[in-house]
């Protein structure tokens, strides 16, 4: 089952580097998260979509919310990506147990052993705010809500 808007976020551990690792609960009460979901590193459509969100980036901080972008690529793959585009938020992978936070999250696609493209925004508390899935492989028409302006801190 697909996680929707007004659910709760669940909870995902997934690896950065063999040292790091980011989670859920690391953000609880200081950031919004923006939870991205993708097939595979080192694809075109994937590569725009990354590159939209580091071209978004400061929005993203301004707005007190921090990008973790996912796939079941190993985690060396995707730091290796992570640095040819240049790009400044997370590259997590979901690797092993093998899309355990896709399958969460309900947008693993248990026939290329791949994440669909699934977007979370997830609040400070851990409520999912906003949420798109597209089961195709197209990209997304819009990685965040129009409304983004909303998170933003007043004054």
């Amino acid at each position: 089952m697909t996680v929707r808007t007004g659910d709760r976020a669940p909870e995902f551990d997934l690896e950065v580097d063999k040292n790091e690792r980011v989670r859920l609960a690391d953000f609880s009460g200081r950031s919004n998260v923006l939870l991205v979901f993708h097939p595979f590193a080192f694809t075109p459509v994937c590569e725009d979509e990354a590159r939209d969100l580091q071209e978004n980036l400061e929005a993203f901080r301004n707005a007190q919310t921090e990008i973790v972008f996912v796939s079941c690529d190993p985690s060396a793959a995707r730091q290796a990506w992570k640095k040819e585009l240049e790009a400044e938020y997370s590259f997590a992978s979901d690797f092993w147990p093998h899309g355990a936070a896709a399958k969460a999250y309900g947008v693993f696609n248990e026939t290329n052993g791949a994440p669909h493209r699934g977007t979370f925004l997830i609040d400070k508390d851990g409520a999912v705010i906003w949420s798109l899935v597209n089961i195709k492989d197209e990209r997304r028409t819009e990685m965040v809500p129009e409304s983004l302006e909303t998170l933003q801190p007043a004054g």
